[in-house]
């Protein structure tokens, strides 16, 4: 969940640091730290808090040194302070960590009987004693080597040496890092995002590898510490400028910027001239397959979640949804006609990574729905599906979820035709749909108006309610989801079926309830839970058609355009979305980067 970065060079290197951790920010945002070398000595500086305070240190801005390792850090083990912000040093070594070290107490006693005296609360402050030790009788590469074996659980490493002043060590198991190239000078870092504004020439270390970066060349090991040749790739030569312009926050630049992620997504995979869906070098006949596994976390859950109603609705096959940190823990039956298709903005996710590896293990058919196309889910699936909604910063996703169900609807709705489950008329007409949601979308942003009139619902309310049925019941999760991310308000979602069976116990006079209800197939059987709620005293807040008779049934209803009922869940999350920001800026609260959480969950 932490972001890391080293920079090996003939110039000094602090600013450079400070301004891609800048970038990692949406990683951890808990502490940041920066370690260098100068004069024969490691030089570090740390913060609490959010980079800016790390810049605003006169010790980083009069820093020297042409090597060094940079971290924000989101808290696994210890306070989120000072003390147990990243760099760790010795004074011999220091070290940056990316995951969590499962064995770190044990390790820990093993070294403090060995005279090793510890600062710091971190699992990662072991890392850097164990490194010491073994440098007491051993080279670099055996005591890199003798101490990645010692670790059980996730890393990503960047280590520098007082008396090795030419050289930065990086490491991976389970945690992602990558290598970057440039004129007298190569770097490390987690993603391709931190190295794009140094370089476009990269190398992504795979599990158990780890590198010798100096100024002029890299070296790769495997875990055995045995060197192998590794691939340089090379990425778009265009850096992707991306700021919140005239936007208050990056959030708000994100949902308006959801029109053009289906804009984006349509005209990557609708051939618009022939009618049809272009799923390009799909691996497998639909023959091979019967059954598909849609496997995520947080919010690409709920994607999944979706796409279970459409591969219902629109195919033949069996359909299960899973959660990735949960899936890996069970006894799976695997069956050589399944297709798991992992979902994960960033790429990185280590729970759903995790379970793609469980699957590769098991040669089962792999397909990933990312946003980042050079992430390692991306990589280590067999078929991969881009979303292509470019750079989203909000740590709580809103365009991503979008362009994910998006991709999920068509990938859905090509297996339909394939295997003739629908029919082309039947095919036509959802493609028809299809094509219509940008301009729907633009249109149903403009309920923010409405919305902003009722951003004090939750700010005084012990706790809310989302409900849906169908295919709005993914919709009401994740609603409830975004509003627990940005306003810290207690909510929850529930098929609204299910209200009556212990959940109605919760209502009182004046309780907020969202209601997910548009004309659909179960809109009457919705409008019943919404009546039951009425008794008790809620507030009703409804997301409903534009026109729909049961606005009237309601407090405060929001209306959105009319689609059919295969599409309204790319309209009806929209206000949802627009709730949570608004409601978190009416408590005054960080909207992008809210507490505890952090962009990408690189740890279990």
């Amino acid at each position: 969940m932490c972001g890391i970065i080293g920079i090996n060079s003939n110039k000094p290197v602090s600013s450079t640091i400070v301004n891609s951790l800048k970038k990692l920010e949406y990683r951890g945002y808990d502490s940041a730290g920066i370690a260098t070398l100068s004069s024969g000595l490691i030089n570090e500086v740390k913060s609490e808090g959010r980079v800016d305070n790390l810049e605003k240190n006169s010790l980083v801005q009069n820093m020297e040194g042409t090597i060094g390792i940079g971290h924000v850090r989101w808290a696994t083990h210890g306070l989120p302070n000072s003390i147990n912000a990243h760099p760790h040093s010795s004074q011999n070594v220091s070290v940056v960590h990316n995951g969590i070290i499962e064995n770190s107490t044990l390790l820990k006693k093993f070294l403090v009987s060995k005279g090793h005296k510890f600062k710091s609360q971190t699992d990662t402050e072991v890392i850097v004693h164990l490194i010491t030790e073994h440098l007491k009788t051993d080279n670099i590469v055996n005591s890199i080597k003798k101490t990645l074996k010692s670790l059980h659980g996730s890393f990503a490493l960047g280590i520098i040496f007082k008396d090795q002043p030419d050289l930065i060590v990086g490491a991976r198991r389970g945690s992602p890092l990558a290598v970057g190239y440039g004129p007298n000078e190569n770097y490390l870092g987690s993603d391709s995002y931190a190295l794009k504004s140094m370089t476009n020439k990269i190398t992504y270390l795979n599990d158990g590898e780890f590198c010798i970066i100096k100024k002029d060349h890299v070296e790769f090991f495997n875990e055995d510490g045995i060197k192998i040749n590794k691939k340089v790739l090379e990425l778009s030569s265009t850096e992707e400028k991306y700021d919140k312009g005239d936007y208050k926050h990056f959030m708000a630049k994100e949902i308006e910027e959801q029109p053009i992620t289906l804009k984006n997504g349509i005209n990557e995979y609708v051939d618009k001239s022939n009618n049809d869906i272009n799923i390009y070098n799909f691996p497998w006949k639909t023959n091979e397959i019967s059954s598909v596994t849609l496997i995520g976390c947080g919010t690409a859950y709920h994607s999944c979640l979706m796409a279970k109603y459409w591969f219902e609705e629109l195919t033949s096959l069996d359909v299960s949804v899973d959660i990735a940190s949960e899936f890996r823990y069970r006894k799976n039956r695997f069956k050589k006609d399944s297709l798991y298709v992992f979902v994960s903005q960033s790429g990185e996710t280590a729970d759903t990574y995790a379970a793609l590896d469980l699957c590769k293990q098991n040669n089962m058919k792999t397909c990933a729905v990312v946003n980042v196309i050079e992430s390692s889910i991306a990589r280590d699936s067999e078929f991969v599906l881009p979303i292509h909604c470019g750079t989203e910063i909000g740590v709580a996703s809103t365009k991503a979820f979008l362009g994910q169900i998006l991709i999920l609807y068509i990938l859905s709705l090509k297996i339909g035709l394939w295997r003739k489950d629908i029919n082309k008329k039947t095919f036509s007409e959802k493609l028809k749909d299809l094509k219509e949601l940008p301009k729907l979308v633009e249109k149903t942003l403009l309920t923010d108006n409405k919305i902003q009139t009722i951003s004090g619902t939750f700010n005084e309310a012990k706790g809310s309610m989302f409900l849906g049925r169908g295919f709005s019941y993914p919709i009401a999760l994740e609603g409830a989801l975004k509003l627990k991310e940005l306003s810290y308000v207690h909510a929850e979602g529930y098929p609204a079926g299910e209200m009556k069976h212990g959940p109605i116990a919760l209502l009182e006079e004046g309780r907020p309830v969202v209601v997910v209800a548009p004309d659909d197939a179960v809109k009457d059987k919705v409008a019943s839970a919404i009546h039951e709620c009425k008794a008790r005293g809620a507030r009703i807040i409804l997301v409903c058609t534009e026109g729909d008779e049961l606005a009237q049934e309601a407090d405060v209803a929001i209306e959105v355009p009319r689609t059919h009922t295969l599409c309204s869940p790319l309209l009806t999350v929209l206000p949802l979305q627009l709730l949570a920001y608004r409601t978190a800026l009416a408590l005054e609260l960080d909207v992008d980067r809210p507490r505890n959480l952090a962009k990408s969950v690189t740890v279990e």
